[in-house]
């Protein structure tokens, strides 16, 4: 049975799969200082999906987000192109990336599509130029 907030959004199987992919990322998250498990999963042109999730450190600085666990996983395979990606947070509503993680984003895809959703089913779709309006970029260099 979808929820209410899937069927506001209507997604494709694609979609599920990406959020799925997610979620189950998030299950592998260490987060232990501010128990907020976030799961993330990229997918490039030609459909593959590159998963990363939250790895929390005492030195909160070391710490390192799911998007960009996700963006390196990817990198570190040969691959630049994305057109999607899904965040699953446990919040209410889901959560967006941090700053950094859109800057990170932004890098290789302005207007990737980013799907937020929670393990309750509630799902948000927007654009990362909708979340980052005017991102640094080469051009400005």
């Amino acid at each position: 049975m979808q929820s209410r907030a899937e069927r506001a959004v209507r997604l494709k199987r694609s979609e599920k799969m990406l959020i799925a992919s997610a979620l189950e990322a998030s299950r592998n998250a260490y987060a232990p200082y501010s128990r907020f498990e976030v799961g993330a999963a990229l997918l490039a042109q030609d459909g593959e999906i590159f998963t990363g999730c939250n790895v929390e450190n005492a030195s909160y600085g070391a710490t390192l987000c799911a998007e960009r666990n996700a963006v390196t996983a990817a990198v570190c395979a040969g691959y630049k192109d994305f057109s999607a990606i899904a965040i699953v947070t446990s919040s209410s509503p889901p959560a967006p990336p941090c700053g950094l993680c859109l800057q990170v984003l932004v890098e290789f895809c302005s207007e990737l599509s980013v799907l937020l959703a929670n393990p309750e089913g509630e799902v948000v779709r927007t654009k990362l130029s909708k979340l980052l309006p005017r991102p640094f970029s080469p051009h400005n260099i």
